[in-house]
């Protein structure tokens, strides 16, 4: 869900009119908000076998609510439905006719999300440099933030070099503007030393620069996530290596208990201290969810194993350029047993642990 859901600006909620709000319920509904949902519709369902009770309907609403207290979501609606018989499905349903709100399409339809995206923060971070002649220096991105205009003045982070925007070059032509969500190539008035990872900001903006961060990290793989293994952690067009350092705590997604733990399993969420071998610009995930979010991938199978959310520099001890050696030793130790099984080369972790004991 958490995959699906992270580029979403709506989410509905299903609940079913005979059980009530179930742990399925918190647990969708925390995963919504915790990648900044705010918007959200519960769909109160099967009205029809719980004979179109109005007071089933708000004993829902008030239990549900109750529980939204721990959540940041500003904007909850309720809707009763039977989905087998269409009432407020698509039109007003005559069997309850005490429910004055719209039906689910037409409340989607109409849900306001314009106004979610972050327009006031600049945010452009650089995926290629375009080259095709020696009279043409373009900076090709995806805005993630912000509204683009030739002439604004910008600069280059981590440099911290100033220029202008002198065009915003389309397929289509240039543009006067461009907005969150378009693929544009931005040209400079000064050439300037900028390279994929980097972000163009505004030249006024205070952007946070650290290694070490802290972040709730979705896990998504069998193996459990291990804290001080190293990990490549790509953020944004940017990708540095680095690894978990600790686990503050494991949320229980069903009761949002935050319960002590020392790896994440499939499926589990922690907040996290994650430190990087080089410091870069940090955007925390509810303001720019475009720059304040990274994906883990595993340093031996290059398969993706988790997503993070960040929450903001962290205070922590940050990683210096300094190798743990004991980390890379074990995992060369895996690729050699997975691609030379014919030396039949022990697990060194099993080697590791018995020379602690």
């Amino acid at each position: 869900m958490a995959t699906g859901a992270s580029t979403a600006s709506l989410a509905v909620i299903l609940i079913d009119a005979r059980h009530g709000v179930q742990t399925q319920t918190r647990r969708h509904s925390f995963i919504a908000d915790l990648l900044g949902i705010q918007h959200l519709v519960i769909a109160v369902n099967k009205m029809d076998l719980v004979d179109y009770a109005e007071a089933r309907f708000d004993e829902i609403v008030a239990e549900y609510r109750a529980f939204a207290e721990k959540l940041d979501a500003r904007d909850i609606r309720f809707v009763p439905l039977s989905a087998l018989e269409g009432d407020n499905v698509v039109n007003p349903s005559e069997q309850m006719d005490w429910y004055a709100g719209p039906p689910l399409l037409e409340l989607l339809e109409t849900v306001e999300i314009a106004h979610d995206a972050n327009l006031s923060d600049l945010r452009l971070p650089v995926q290629y440099v375009n080259r095709p002649h020696l009279d043409f220096r373009g900076y090709c991105g995806t805005l993630e933030a912000g509204i683009l205009r030739p002439g604004q003045a910008i600069k280059a982070l981590p440099s911290g070099k100033r220029s202008r925007v002198a065009r915003i070059v389309t397929f289509d032509g240039d543009l006067e503007e461009a907005y969150p969500g378009q693929a544009v190539t931005v040209t400079l008035e000064d050439e300037i030393d900028l390279s994929r990872g980097d972000w163009l900001v505004a030249a006024d903006a205070e952007v946070t620069q650290a290694s070490a961060l802290e972040a709730d990290i979705v896990w998504m793989h069998e193996n459990a996530l291990e804290p001080g293994r190293l990990y490549d952690f790509k953020l944004g067009t940017q990708e540095v290596a680095g690894r978990v350092a600790e686990i503050a705590y494991q949320i229980d997604v069903n009761s949002l208990a935050q319960l002590p733990a020392e790896q994440l399993a499939l499926n589990a969420i922690g907040r996290c201290r994650v430190e990087l071998t080089a410091s870069v610009p940090l955007d925390d995930y509810r303001r720019s969810p475009g720059t304040g979010s990274f994906v883990v991938i595993d340093r031996l199978s290059n398969v993706t194993v988790g997503a993070g959310l960040i929450r903001g520099a962290s205070a922590g001890r940050e990683v210096s350029g300094e190798v743990d050696w004991q980390a890379f030793e074990i995992e060369f130790n895996a690729l050699i047993r997975k691609h030379f099984p014919h030396w039949e080369a022990k697990d060194l972790r099993t080697v590791l642990r018995g020379i602690g004991d």
